[in-house]
């Protein structure tokens, strides 16, 4: 609450606001909002939700973030009076690329919507990607050939469902499984199928509600320079009929 009161405190004195104005603007008595300010009571969900709109700051900055030391110019916003996530811009404020490194992977579930966490991330710039904000992830595992563990993928922003095209790839950050990559299918609205390129993993479903990111695949960062061998692999390929028989077996017995 101590956080949420300054970040309140900080807020108003940035745009030069007394308290009887913000709690005008807000529809609730000075009274109250003094209560906030001062920590001494909790905004009900439905006041927290006026003061995220009317300091165009999302609800989970306000709570856990001291924004003295965020820049609120650094940050992407959506739709008319929200900002989205903390973003890092190069010497030039130009939006920069965060790399997500490996190490700090396992943390990012927790920390995307962190600045401090956002702005200690290293950052490149590839001008040939255009408009739109960007950030790279580790690849891990052998789920989406071709792109292999070490190299990194760079995806584009995803504000909504309505932007996704059904059969493209795109990285994926959810509650439980973290970061994946995957191929998208729209499953309805309020979830979508995960597909990979690997047919030794089956697809599986993810609601909505359990979505925290979407990043569109735009390109990747890696180091193979191997040739690519036209050859079949004999394990990976009995372990695939394996799992088909077990699948036909576990069929027969439901």
């Amino acid at each position: 609450m101590a956080l949420f009161a300054d970040n309140l405190r900080y807020l108003r004195g940035r745009k030069k606001l007394s308290q009887q104005k913000v709690a005008d603007d807000l529809r609730i008595s000075r009274g109250q909002y003094q209560k906030y300010e001062d920590g001494n009571s909790e905004a009900p969900y439905q006041i927290l939700i006026r003061i995220s709109q009317y300091y165009n700051v999302t609800t989970d900055l306000l709570l856990t973030a001291d924004l003295t030391k965020v820049s609120l110019d650094g940050m992407i916003k959506i739709g008319q009076n929200r900002m989205l996530l903390p973003v890092m811009v190069d010497a030039e404020n130009n939006d920069a690329i965060e790399i997500v490194p490996q190490a700090a992977k396992a943390g990012y579930t927790s920390g995307y919507a962190d600045p401090e966490y956002i702005g200690n991330l290293p950052i490149i710039s590839l001008p040939f990607l255009g408009a739109g904000k960007h950030r790279a992830f580790p690849v891990e595992g052998d789920s989406m050939p071709p792109h292999e563990d070490g190299s990194f993928i760079v995806g584009k922003y995803v504000e909504g469902f309505g932007e996704i095209r059904d059969g493209k790839t795109y990285i994926v950050v959810t509650k439980d499984d973290g970061i994946v990559y995957k191929r998208l299918n729209k499953n309805g609205k309020n979830a979508l199928v995960l597909h990979s390129d690997n047919s030794f993993y089956e697809p599986y479903q993810v609601k909505a509600s359990d979505i925290i990111e979407i990043w569109e695949y735009v390109c990747n960062i890696g180091r193979n320079d191997q040739k690519m061998e036209h050859t079949t692999d004999t394990v990976t390929s009995l372990l695939i009929e394996m799992r088909k028989e077990l699948r036909e077996v576990k069929a027969k017995i439901q």
